[in-house]
């Protein structure tokens, strides 16, 4: 399979719908697209600004100070201690890194790369590309032989599924039994609201508890984009095995994908200043808090949900047909048709929208 034979994009599907909110007499609210709304946090625009004089090309690998700020932060705020710069490489934004992975690790036919059931298209979009076979699975015990690429995203998106460390521990061992690596999805992590995770940590793929101590085969990917508002900077890295990241590292230099020196010296400010994360994250909980029962309101069960920027969300019927009634009261969301066919009844709002839209949205949701 080549990129010609890719199909649409499929957000191209949901504009009539777009079109239906937009006359709404109150405009739309759009909580299909999971785009931070926020500014970007000043001590971040600084970092930027200060570092504009980038004349010379930046490193694949990454600067120092980057990575030693991934680890510290790995530490510090995922319970992930003793990495070490080897164990770090920076990717410009990690939808990029989702898509190529396969390609990098040198996959294609006969290939089997493993992805969650409600998942976003790009892990199955990077199997393909190299004419792997992309299998949706959630059950460590159901992978098949051939699987070289295991994808775990905790928590979810769409659906905000948090794996406590035990489970993770079991997809590692299934995994290291397939001769597979094990590539965990990590980039809400800042963002868990219902107990436990609310209180603690979610824990990564690569704590010891997961791992036994022993990082072979196994990397997790990390974006700026949700917890300090960093979408458009593309900031964001992988983590993890060394001599995997060193083999990804010297392919990574052949295709020039280096993150530019001004965005890396950005991501140092942000990952050593935990303030503007927890203001964010405040954020994102009120507007959870108003959402979730209006949404439950309008007939709709939640699913799952604990952690991320979404309510995966339905009412027993086709998402389209919920898409319908949204758009109806100028609401637009995204269809779970969008993250895989298991899922055709549910829809899912994201939290990614103003305090007045989200309020917007509320009153709406309850008049249903």
């Amino acid at each position: 399979m080549g990129v010609a034979d890719l199909a649409d994009y499929p957000w191209d599907a949901v504009a009539p719908y777009a079109a239906k909110a937009r006359s709404h007499p109150d405009g739309i609210v759009d909580l299909s697209i999971g785009s931070p709304v926020d500014p970007t946090p000043r001590v971040v625009a600084d970092a930027l600004a200060a570092a504009t004089d980038a004349h010379a090309y930046p490193q694949t690998v990454g600067t120092p100070a980057l990575r030693e700020a991934v680890v510290d932060w790995f530490a510090r705020r995922r319970g992930v201690p003793r990495l070490t710069p080897e164990s770090v490489l920076p990717s410009i934004g990690s939808k990029e890194l989702v898509a190529l992975l396969p390609l990098l690790l040198g996959l294609g036919p006969g290939d089997v790369v493993v992805h969650p059931r409600a998942a976003y298209p790009t892990y199955e979009v990077g199997a393909r590309l190299v004419g792997a076979t992309p299998v949706a699975s959630d059950e460590p015990r159901e992978w098949p032989e051939g699987t070289r690429l295991v994808w775990i995203n905790s928590p979810g998106n769409p659906d905000g599924r948090v794996w406590a460390a035990a489970s993770l521990r079991v997809a590692v061992l299934r995994a290291r039994e397939l001769g597979a690596v094990l590539a965990s999805d990590e980039c809400y992590a800042e963002l868990g609201w219902d107990a436990p995770w609310d209180a603690e940590p979610i824990p990564s793929a690569l704590d010891p508890r997961v791992t036994g101590g022993d990082l072979t085969g196994v990397v997790a990917a990390y974006s700026l984009s949700k917890q300090s508002n960093l979408a458009g900077y593309r900031a964001a890295f992988l983590a993890g095995d060394p001599a995997l990241l060193e083999r990804l590292l010297t392919a990574r230099k052949h295709l020039g994908l280096m993150l530019p020196q001004p965005v890396q010296a950005a991501m140092v400010a942000a990952l050593h200043d935990d303030e503007h994360v927890a203001a964010q994250k405040e954020l994102y909980r009120a507007r959870r808090a108003l959402l979730k029962p209006a949404v439950e309101a309008a007939g709709f069960r939640i699913d799952r949900s604990e952690a991320g920027l979404y309510l995966w969300a339905t009412e027993g019927r086709d998402a389209w047909e919920s898409l319908d009634r949204l758009a109806g009261a100028g609401i637009l969301a995204g269809p779970g048709h969008f993250y895989g066919p298991h899922f055709p009844q549910h829809v899912r709002f994201s939290l990614t929208a103003t305090d007045e839209r989200i309020a917007a949205a509320a009153a709406r949701l309850s008049a249903l």
